[in-house]
């Protein structure tokens, strides 16, 4: 699967679009909670006591769980990197992605040091199929209780 980046529009075009790309209640994360909610699970959103502040947190099982977009989390990198450094302004998006990358890293082991699992879905993961993203959580939480379940016996 080759990801083709050409820019077809403007500069100021190319801009508004990216002011457009927001940080919280992106589409893919309405999708995952609306399914989350749907299933009776209780959950915070864009939880800033922890870090990276994961999309979706369920407190109750010490779950956080983030929606990451494929371009911005350099989903396939080995593919994407390449085809980055032959387009436009390859040298900020590499820089750009490849700090994401390491957040992304860093928050995983500052949230595994507390205790927390960490789980994260693709964006077309979510769109194509949710349910299949619930089943995760779901076997996540079931995990969870069991090993609760063997500390209190």
């Amino acid at each position: 699967m080759a990801v083709i980046l050409l820019d077809n529009l403007t500069k100021e075009q190319r801009h508004k679009a990216m002011q457009n790309i927001h940080s919280k209640d992106t589409s893919i994360e309405v999708v995952l909670r609306k399914a989350i909610w749907a299933k009776g699970y209780r959950y915070r959103k864009n939880y800033n006591e922890l870090p990276g502040k994961p999309d979706i947190a369920l407190l109750k099982y010490k779950i956080a769980i983030f929606c990451d977009g494929e371009f911005f989390h350099g989903k396939d990198w080995e593919v994407l990197k390449p085809q980055l450094e032959r387009g436009k302004n390859g040298e900020y998006w590499i820089s750009k992605i490849s700090r994401n990358r390491m957040r992304d890293d860093e928050v995983n082991k500052k949230l595994l040091f507390l205790g927390w699992t960490v789980i994260r879905f693709w964006g077309n993961e979510i769109t194509k199929d949710p349910e299949k993203c619930i089943r995760v959580v779901e076997e996540t939480i079931f995990e969870q209780e069991m090993m609760t379940d063997d500390v209190e016996l």
